[in-house]
């Protein structure tokens, strides 16, 4: 019997490989290396000859593989992998809902529908419906209730079981789908109903033909067919521009979906964000809290204060800049003349005459101040005070009053705030106070925090915040630290001991400069603040100048204090050396 050689030809070899491939997966060994190479045309038999007559291939395989038939002869294959259309983007121009889109690269045997769905249902069918029902899951047409004609041959239970195998083994994002084409369906009806030609209706029209008997039979034969065909569920297909010449190519296809599939990334993440700003608006934040937080509600009695203390304003009153800042302005200049007055004329008083006879006086004062501030911030935990706290201890913009630039000095809303201002006046406050006076002291607090509010009041008006409003201590703090550090801005300082000796520490414009450092900083950066800077640069304005003042006033001082000791200190020689008796008449 003729048998194969040991060593074939490729082009044997190939076709013998074809041949027992396509034979229910029985396959031929042979010690010749397989050969797969780009597509070829069709091969020709490489035929054997015996004694008797020529034998091909499929004779040899007849006669080895006799109980299975051999396929027909096909020119050579290139290996792909089949891929199921799952996205809207992608789905074909010619898509109808009765014919569907292929889930699988071969239909399902019949085997594999009795599975599925039972012995009830022909393969033929349940492919059709496979290929519908995918179709529409690509389409997003699943629940198109104008589709359903296609489907009424089928039960309802033979429609979920397809539907739960393509869920299994086809995953098709069915949500973005239906959403890419309820947008689609939007825009083409906004085009109809304005009038806009942007898209070809799709419409097969076939030719008018010379009408014959024959033809005009033919023609009302085929007329039952396409009338009982359902509906197709595709829309118009809007025109696509190109600028090629040529048309739209395959590039300009991939890029259609690459935008498509980015809107619909980008409406995902829209829709979670618009929702996590839902649930913090709510207090849900995390995701195991069960129960949503209401914003807690205000009482009656707060509600009735809170309207008490609200302006009936709908916007601010219009008036020019000079007529908004002209009132506060004056206010800034009298209040700034009286401290300076008061810092000149200022008399400590007798020990005796003080509140606090136990306690220094640099102590004193700054407690005086603190609890001033601490007062306010309670005054503003009660309701019936807020309109009053709202007309003089707190700059508004929009309807500022004069004396809101001295009520606002010693106003907090925020414990933090208060107690951090509070605990920088203590450390600055009294060393400076040991330096200048209580008069002195006081007439910088009073300074640097009338000028600081003056200051952000005509930024803030001049830029057209009338939005705005501002309080604390801030300013009349920066104005008592920049007034220290000027007096001893030759001088070294070491913060707990460091820099260690020999080195020496930095100087007091050091820190000046450190402090202006720290408020220019945001305003180069332009990032939103809640911080008053114009207010913080106005009260190191007025402590430098409040400082520099006191100096100079304190060395006049001293200069004639020295010359005063001085001329007593002439007089009281020169009776001494009247009295004594001259030398000559001893």
């Amino acid at each position: 019997m003729p048998a194969l050689p040991v060593f074939p030809p490729p082009s044997s070899f190939r076709l013998g490989l074809r041949t027992v491939v396509g034979n229910a997966g029985k396959f031929l060994s042979c010690s010749a290396p397989p050969s797969f190479a780009a597509r070829r045309p069709p091969l020709k038999l490489c035929f054997q000859y015996s004694a008797k007559v020529p034998i091909g291939p499929s004779t040899i395989l007849k006669k080895h593989y006799s109980q299975t038939p051999t396929p027909p002869q096909t020119p050579g294959r290139t290996f792909s992998r089949f891929r199921a259309i799952t996205h809207y983007s992608h789905l074909p121009e010619d898509y109808e809902d009765p014919t569907g889109l292929p889930f699988r690269k071969e239909d399902l045997r019949q085997r594999e529908v009795n599975a599925i769905f039972g012995a009830h249902l022909p393969a033929d069918r349940a492919n059709k419906l496979l290929r519908i029902l995918h179709g529409r899951r690509v389409a997003g047409t699943l629940d198109d209730p104008v589709l359903q004609l296609n489907t009424d041959s089928f039960k309802k239970s033979d429609m979920e079981k397809a539907l739960r195998y393509l869920r299994a083994n086809v995953p098709v994002d069915e949500v973005i789908n239906a959403g890419l084409r309820a947008e689609d369906e939007l825009q083409y009806l906004d085009a109809r109903e304005h009038g806009e030609e942007g898209f070809d209706i799709v419409i097969r029209v076939e030719k008018p033909t010379p009408s014959s008997p024959s033809s005009q039979k033919a023609k009302d034969v085929n007329a039952a067919p396409q009338s009982a065909k359902g509906p197709t569920g595709r829309l118009p297909l809007p025109r696509r521009k190109s600028d090629s010449p040529y048309g739209e190519s395959s590039f300009d296809r991939i890029r259609a979906a690459n935008i498509a599939k980015r809107e619909a990334e980008e409406m995902r993440l829209e829709e979670e964000r618009k929702k996590r700003e839902e649930e913090e608006a709510k207090g849900n934040i995390g995701t195991l809290q069960t129960q949503q937080q209401k914003p807690r509600e205000m009482s009656p009695f707060v509600k009735k204060y809170m309207e008490r203390a609200t302006s009936e304003l709908t916007e601010p009153p219009r008036m020019t800049a000079w007529e908004r800042l002209l009132p506060s302005f004056a206010l800034t200049v009298l209040v700034c003349l009286g401290c300076a007055a008061f810092a000149v004329t200022y008399k400590p008083p007798k020990r005796s005459s003080r509140l606090w006879p136990d306690i220094p006086p640099a102590a004193a004062t700054c407690l005086g101040l603190m609890g001033l501030n601490l007062v306010v911030w309670m005054c503003w935990r009660v309701p019936p005070l807020w309109a009053l706290l709202n007309r003089y201890f707190i700059v508004v913009v929009a309807t500022p009053r004069p004396l809101q630039l001295v009520g606002a000095m010693f106003s907090h809303h925020k414990l933090g705030h208060a107690a951090l201002n509070m605990m920088v006046l203590w450390f600055f406050g009294t060393r400076l106070h040991d330096e200048v006076g209580r008069g002195g002291f006081l007439a910088i607090y009073f300074a640097s925090g009338t000028l600081g509010f003056m200051t952000s009041l005509t930024s803030l008006v001049l830029r057209r915040g009338f939005e705005y409003t501002s309080l604390g201590a801030s300013g009349a703090v920066y104005g008592i630290v920049t007034a220290f550090f000027w007096l001893h801005r030759f001088d070294e300082f070491k913060l707990f001991g460091y820099p260690p000796d020999p080195m020496s520490g930095p100087q007091g414009l050091a820190f000046i400069g450190l402090i202006l450092g720290m408020h220019l900083l945001p305003l180069i950066a332009r990032r939103p603040h809640s911080i008053d800077i114009p207010s913080h640069f106005g009260g190191i304005a007025a402590g430098w100048a409040g400082a520099e003042f006191l100096r100079r006033r304190m060395d006049a001082k001293a200069r004639a204090r020295a010359e005063r000791l001085k001329i007593a200190d002439t007089q009281v020689r020169e009776p001494e050396q009247d009295a004594a008796p001259p030398a000559a008449n001893r």
